[in-house]
């Protein structure tokens, strides 16, 4: 049945005329119930439409229930299945509406998006064809089904849908890009850019101009395509594309002068979006060759200085500040920039990062420990910030800081076995930096529990156990773990082959030397005295001296090897060297 409320309004008159001479008549009766149902279906469409679409449901199933020939129900109920992701139901709801109502647009039409959304061309097409005879001056449906042979690859079809729009309602801007687009999608580039040169004859448009310059800087005709730039800056000053385009021709041609005028209009007008001018500069630091920005410093410098002066309170142009003063070498500025950009947007998670994180590459370690513990506090559920402020308080050899922010980690997150297990793994490690190997072996093995095949424990605990000199079998275990998870990482290799030399099996522990050397070993003093022991513990004892002048050279630094100098000049010694 039809439900059409303009049929309601009238027979709301006659029936209010006639419930006055018999107000307890079926026919009065009758006619609230109608009433009742209109209200009903009303509510439905109300919690719909906040966002209720449980409340709407039941509301409608009941309505359907009563009255199955209800068209409007079984529509609100496939716009609820639809916003439920249930198409199924969707499309049983929209095909009951549209039997009820076969002259109703919305009806069909959302049964012919659903036929859409599951790929069922043909249905979906069939539909929209019925709905163009019916409503042919619906623009909708001719863009509907044009996208609908875009999906299906039928780009013929579309491109004749698309003459069918501008034959009913005229070529403009939109549709020729529409077909530029398609034919593009044919190969058809030239013939793309012809028809696009065909419209500006006639119509002036800045993206067919600035797309038409793209083209001609593409051909290497710089002149011509500054030309059809300016003729798009003509009719719209502020078209950010033009400008682009325009400063990218003259840098492209090496015509610096051009080119940084060309931008210093660009990053000072107010109409175009700040975050696109700060991902184009930003492009342009990070692929530019550093000779570049070295020679044309004065110019970048004002370019960000008025790309910030344009918008003193934009992120996306502080952030890009901070990336170019650090890109180029300045990191107190960079810094600056960053700290500016989170005091502006304290409580932005990402401003806040960044200025952490510029922090910790400039190896500011005693503000990093002060603002990540900030920033730990401002957001509490973002664990990274801790983790920051135990970076820094290791680098400050501040070691009972970095336990009790590790405990802190742990006390916060008790269900992130990643957090956790980080967590005790630093606390193994710093322990042991402290002398309390006990301390470290009992927070190692707290971490094992977590993953007992993490092979950064793994290995440090096998590794302070031999250095030990104790529990060999348990380290040879851990450690055979780790070259058996990563068989090419030097550390661990270094670590299984000195318990095997330890073990007196140098032969055995050998070929696990040899392997390391192939793959970062040689940078390592440690790894490489290591492999001198092993070979002069096998009588090799000119290539072990080759070793440890090798690891010699190499022992600088914080891990130096205590009395390695010393100790190879006995070794020479004793051989007579």
């Amino acid at each position: 049945m039809k439900r059409k409320y303009n049929i309601y309004i009238i027979g709301y008159i006659i029936y209010t005329l006639f419930l006055l001479s018999c107000p307890h008549s079926a026919t009065a009766q009758t006619y609230k119930s109608a009433r009742e149902q209109e209200n009903r279906l009303m509510d439905a469409v109300n919690a719909y439409d906040k966002g209720d679409t449980d409340r709407a449901g039941i509301i409608l199933e009941a309505i359907a229930g009563e009255d199955p020939d209800n068209d409007a129900a079984h529509y609100y109920l496939g716009l609820v299945a639809v916003r439920k992701a249930d198409l199924e139901k969707a499309e049983e709801e929209f095909r009951k509406a549209v039997s009820a109502d076969t002259t109703n647009f919305w009806y069909r039409h959302r049964l012919a998006t659903v036929y859409s959304a599951t790929r069922r061309a043909e249905l979906a097409e069939s539909i929209y064809r019925d709905l163009l005879r019916d409503f042919p001056k619906k623009s909708d449906i001719y863009y509907n089904l044009m996208e609908l042979y875009l999906s299906e690859g039928r780009l013929d079809d579309a491109l004749a849908t698309l003459s069918q729009i501008e034959t009913v309602f005229g070529k403009n801007e939109m549709t020729v890009m529409a077909r530029f687009e398609i034919m593009n999608r044919q190969d058809h580039q030239r013939e793309a850019y012809e028809m696009l040169e065909a419209y500006n004859k006639e119509y002036s448009s800045p993206q067919v101009l600035s797309i038409l310059g793209d083209y001609q800087m593409s051909m290497y005709n710089d002149s011509t395509a500054v030309t059809l730039y300016d003729e798009a800056l003509d009719i719209a000053p502020d078209y950010a594309p033009a400008l682009l385009g325009k400063a990218e021709t003259y840098r492209i041609t090496r015509k610096y002068d051009q080119y940084f005028k060309t931008m210093e209009d660009f990053v000072t007008n107010r109409e175009i979006s700040s975050k696109g001018k700060a991902d184009y500069l930003t492009e342009i630091i990070r692929r530019s060759d550093p000779n570049f920005l070295k020679a044309f410093r004065p110019q970048m410098d004002s370019l960000v200085a008025d790309g910030v002066a344009t918008h003193p309170k934009d992120s996306s142009m502080m952030a890009l500040s901070g990336i170019y003063f650090y890109g180029t070498g300045r990191t107190d500025q960079a810094c600056d920039a960053f700290r500016t950009n989170m005091l502006n947007w304290p409580e932005s998670l990402s401003a806040t990062a960044s200025y952490i994180e510029v922090l910790a590459y400039a190896d500011r370690w005693e503000e990093l420990v002060s603002e990540a513990g900030k920033a730990a506090e401002r957001f509490p559920e973002e664990k990274a910030f801790l983790e920051y402020s135990v970076l820094a308080g290791y680098n400050l050899k501040d070691y009972g800081l970095v336990l009790s922010l590790c405990q802190k980690i742990i006390d916060r997150n008790p269900s992130d076995s990643a957090a956790v297990l980080s967590s005790y793994s630093t606390m193994g490690d710093t322990y042991h930096l402290l002398g309390d190997n006990s301390k470290a072996y009992k927070s190692y093995d707290k971490a094992l529990k977590i993953n007992p095949d993490h092979c950064p424990v793994l290995n440090n605990y096998a590794y302070w156990l031999s250095m030990e000199g104790k529990k060999l079998k348990k380290a040879y275990t851990m450690s055979r773990r780790t070259v058996e998870k990563e068989p090419d990482n030097p550390t661990y290799l270094d670590t299984f082959g000195w318990i095997l030399y330890l073990q007196g099996k140098p032969l055995e522990a050998k070929p696990f030397f040899k392997h390391a050397m192939l793959y970062g070993g040689k940078d390592s003093a440690v790894i490489l005295d290591h492999y001198a022991e092993v070979l002069y513990a096998l009588g090799e004892y000119d290539t072990a001296f080759i070793y440890w002048d090798q690891a010699l050279a190499k022992d600088k630094g914080e891990e130096r090897i205590e009395g390695l100098a010393e100790k190879i000049r006995e070794r020479k010694a004793s051989r007579k060297k």
